[in-house]
């Protein structure tokens, strides 16, 4: 097993891809509705996917894990391209895209976007391997594809029919042509601050094509089709524990000890790649510890776990191998607490209707992209990363306004506002960890 630590990080991560992918798929065949998975299958591809739709509701258990298990192999094929390297942005996007398989993305709706990407490489005479990472990251606007699949432009869903495979294919290949781009440039923009990186792009692009397909139109933004109250905390919690339970013993047997993980959660500089700079089983322990500290929180929150509640903790989870853990987490995740109570409180006061109680969905899925802001506690300490998780959880709800709910990276979308309204100020008047440190020192 200890083998496993010496290897290329690239081949460490397709295999760890492997098994995270196959965890879902042996789940779907048993789950108690596993005799449904194929019907409930066809159910989740078959209608619209907006933000908040539950495919727990739609599908049902088995077919579920059955789209989260299918999504991971195409992500895990995509990166056994030749000459593509998988990294930390790989396992963010992998783990992300696969989350999403509980609400939002499909083995249908995610193809038109990508096939756009394929498109921009052939064209500049580019390797499509390159472009992977970009491939998948256009998926964020996977919503606005079932529309045009099955609904677009009544409110009705209408079915498949030639005119919306067309329409999604036009849409797909001309966003997934000129995303790229943007994908490129995000960082310059929030400064590195944002782990969600592709969460800007994709969240203006949504802001455009909701503009031009809907308001421009006169057509009306039409509801989601599911509910978000059924759920098992059983099932998701069992699954979640053996799960990270299983990665957390691998890494152990893998060589990993305690005093490598203190290192990984007490090192003054933002670091992006853990495997690359702690081993292959530092990273591994990362994922698991990681994830039982978002189950725990979300259990003690009191979260309904639906579809879309369960597929957060690995959305959350994706920055494992990308500069998250639970060190410089906690803080965003306490700043959204003392924001609940706080204007909680002013509302009473105000006589306004507070709805924003820290186990509502919209600020369970907002703290999964808050998630994302940890290199401001990372960088400068704990208070401000508090600090900006208040003002990620003030305006998270607000956003979905300009897309119609229908980016899937609504919150990394947020996060990416939040930096640029505060990261110009930090860097103005604050000193980093690392300067403090350096200037004690001295």
């Amino acid at each position: 097993m200890k083998k496993l630590n010496t290897l290329p990080e690239k081949t460490f991560l397709k295999l760890f891809f492997l098994f995270f992918s196959c965890s879902f798929l042996i789940a779907a065949v048993c789950m108690p509705d596993r005799a449904q998975m194929l019907t409930g299958l066809v159910r989740i591809v078959s209608l619209p996917s907006k933000g908040s739709t539950n495919c727990f509701d739609l599908g049902g258990y088995a077919a579920t894990f059955l789209n989260m298990g299918l999504i991971g192999l195409i992500c895990t094929g995509l990166y056994a391209i030749p000459g593509k390297k998988s990294d930390s942005a790989a396992t963010l996007v992998t783990i992300l895209t696969t989350g999403f398989g509980a609400w939002g993305i499909n083995i249908v709706n995610m193809w038109p976007t990508m096939l756009g990407v394929v498109l921009h490489a052939v064209l500049r005479r580019e390797k499509i391997g390159d472009h992977t990472n970009q491939m998948l990251f256009s998926t964020g606007l996977a919503p606005f594809i079932s529309e045009l699949l099955v609904r677009y432009p009544t409110a009705d869903v209408t079915g498949f029919s030639v005119s919306g495979v067309l329409a999604a294919l036009a849409v797909g290949l001309v966003v997934g042509f000129f995303l790229p781009a943007g994908l490129t440039n995000s960082p310059i923009v929030h400064k590195g601050f944002d782990l969600y990186s592709a969460a800007l792009p994709v969240g203006m692009t949504a802001f455009l094509m909701q503009g031009v397909l809907y308001r421009a139109m006169g057509v009306a933004v039409p509801d989601a089709v599911s509910t978000l109250s059924v759920g098992s905390h059983l099932i998701t919690n069992v699954f979640c524990i053996v799960l990270f339970g299983a990665l957390i013993l691998i890494a152990l047997l893998m060589g990993c000890t305690p005093k490598q993980y203190w290192k990984l959660l007490t090192d003054p500089d933002h670091v992006v790649n853990f495997a690359d700079t702690y081993g292959n089983a530092t990273m591994l322990m990362n994922v698991g510890v990681y994830g039982l500290f978002i189950l725990g929180y979300y259990n003690l929150i009191g979260a309904d776990f639906n579809g879309v509640t369960f597929g957060v903790v690995f959305c959350m989870l994706a920055t494992c191998n990308a500069g998250s853990h639970p060190g410089n987490v906690w803080p965003i995740m306490l700043g959204y607490g003392v924001a609940s109570r706080l204007f909680g409180l002013l509302s009473a006061i105000t006589g306004g209707t507070f709805n924003q109680h820290l186990n509502a969905q919209a600020i369970i899925v907002g703290l999964c992209y808050a998630n994302g802001l940890s290199p401001i506690a990372d960088c400068y300490g704990w208070k401000y990363g508090l600090v900006a998780a208040m003002m990620h959880y003030c305006m998270v709800t607000t956003v979905p306004e300009l897309h119609g709910s229908m980016c899937l990276y609504n919150g990394g979308f947020t996060a990416a506002l939040v930096c640029l309204l505060m990261v110009p100020g930090l860097q103005r008047h604050f000193k980093t960890k690392r300067e403090r440190h350096d200037l004690k020192t001295k």
